[in-house]
């Protein structure tokens, strides 16, 4: 399932990227993270889910959350989504 997760992150521009991951070049270049986050999401849907990862503005992962119909490791202790 890894070849289906999806990374959002901010380039040296100021953009926001979602990527798959091991991928060579974002699937798209948005001006809000939450563009970004909200494609990612569809991508994954449309895929058959998977992990979303987000890292903040600092480079940091920020959030991770499992897309279904996605197989999330640790159910009882995700409360973020």
């Amino acid at each position: 399932m890894k070849d289906r997760d999806r990374i959002v992150y901010r380039d040296g521009d100021g953009n926001w990227r979602d990527k798959r991951l091991g991928a060579e070049r974002p699937a798209g270049t948005y001006d809000t993270q939450r563009k970004a986050e909200d494609a990612a999401r569809q991508h994954l849907r449309n895929v058959g889910g998977g992990e979303l990862i987000t890292k903040g503005r600092d480079g940091l992962i920020r959030s991770k959350d499992t897309i279904a119909p996605g197989n999330d490791p640790f159910p009882p202790k995700d409360r973020e989504h």
